[in-house]
């Protein structure tokens, strides 16, 4: 199986005007989208503490990060690239149109407190995604898609799964119950995709070839490797709710750590150049996110602020590291992910000062509040700063 390069015509750039195009890569709307959620997801906070918002916005930040944040790239990026793995059709314009809105009603419906229309929302958009990539996996495949997919669909079942069990008042009656359906949407829905498309193209990143199989056997090895990493982190998110926190997350970081061990091929070779700054972007938020799995079961009266170094220095990111990739390549401008740039220095470094910022503040009740809007007012800006640099790419096309 070759992963067919975004490659665009004269002819087909020429076409690109209308909403086919962005149907066939929906991560130009989804990314942006994503973004500005993620700004509007951390102002909460300033402006409860402000006095400005009615409401306390616990529940309501974290669903807009988790589904309109982390799902918009969860979809922008499988709804691009999981056609093109599988050599099927791309998204149509229905199918584009109606993840969008489900998407964009769903942030809505947060913002005015509906949080069961949101979920709906929310788990309508991924179920969506999910049978059109499953349909065209089955029917219209003319080759096997890398064994990695398989954990990027398990995101889409976790998030799926993890809503619809938290909209079950006697489901959720037990903390423990709770635990384990808030762990399947806040961690399961980016986690296991984390990994698949990890181990499928930070290889690519780091200047070498996406990471697929080349022989039968490789195919067969990555496969079996992929699934016992998805079912290791679901008995994970088990064992933390139902049994041993500590086991839990550990267990999930050892998973995670022995997966990408595996699967990629982390030193550089001698002669290949030197990484951009975008590329050290990538090990940080794989190491900030794993310290916060390592370190939490340790201190799981502090679970919440510690799982921030996985949701900001981690995921979000690593989501911004990797989208930037994506634009970059799908814009003709792969080697500007290759520079050495204060940009995307300045992006990792407020990154991590978020993800810190707000770790820390759980620990010392003095400086819950003001950690608070400043770990958000940092993130924003960072997600701001990313938007403003990539606004051309948005809308630009180029070869792979």
């Amino acid at each position: 199986m070759k992963f067919p390069a975004c490659k665009h015509s004269r002819k087909a750039t020429q076409e690109s005007k209308g909403l086919t195009w962005l149907a066939a890569e929906p991560f130009r709307l989804f990314f942006l989208s994503g973004a500005v959620w993620s700004i509007i997801g951390v102002s909460l906070w300033p402006l409860f503490y402000a006095g400005m918002l009615p409401f306390y916005p616990g529940i309501t930040h974290a669903r807009i990060m988790m589904e309109c944040f982390g799902g918009a790239f969860v979809v922008g990026f499988l709804g691009t690239a999981g056609p093109r793995m599988a050599s099927a059709p791309k998204l149509s314009t229905f199918e584009l149109l109606g993840l969008f809105a489900l998407h964009s009603a769903g942030g809505i419906f947060h913002l005015r407190l509906m949080l069961e229309e949101a979920d709906r929302c929310f788990i309508a958009m991924l179920v969506l995604l999910l049978t059109g990539l499953l349909i065209r996996v089955a029917r219209f495949r003319t080759s096997a898609p890398p064994p990695q997919m398989v954990l990027g669909l398990t995101g889409l079942i976790c998030g799926i799964t993890g809503t619809i069990l938290l909209r079950q008042p006697e489901f959720i009656a037990s903390l423990e119950m709770d635990r384990f359906a808030g762990l399947l949407l806040y961690q399961g829905l980016l986690l296991p995709p984390v990994l698949g498309i990890g181990s499928f193209l930070f290889p690519r990143m780091l200047g070498g070839e996406f990471g697929e199989p080349k022989t039968s056997d490789q195919q067969r090895f990555k496969l079996a490797g992929a699934i016992l990493a998805a079912l290791l982190i679901v008995v994970s998110f088990f064992l933390e709710a139902f049994r041993s926190p500590m086991a839990g997350y550990l267990l999930r970081a050892g998973t995670a750590a022995v997966y990408l061990l595996m699967e990629i091929k982390w030193r550089r070779e001698a002669a290949s150049s030197p990484r951009g700054s975008l590329a050290t972007g990538l090990f940080w938020a794989l190491g900030i996110g794993w310290l916060g799995m390592a370190t939490a079961g340790f201190c799981y009266e502090h679970h919440v602020g510690l799982d921030h170094l996985l949701y900001i220095g981690g995921f979000g990111l690593l989501i911004l590291v990797v989208a930037s990739r994506v634009l970059f390549g799908h814009g003709g401008e792969l080697a500007g992910f290759s520079k050495i740039s204060w940009t995307p220095r300045i992006l990792i470094l407020m990154a991590v000062v978020a993800a810190t910022t707000r770790a820390s503040a759980d620990f010392w009740p003095k400086i819950l509040i003001s950690h608070h809007q400043y770990a958000a007012w940092t993130w924003g800006l960072c997600a701001l700063i990313w938007l403003v640099w990539h606004r051309r790419r948005f809308l630009k096309q180029g070869d792979d």
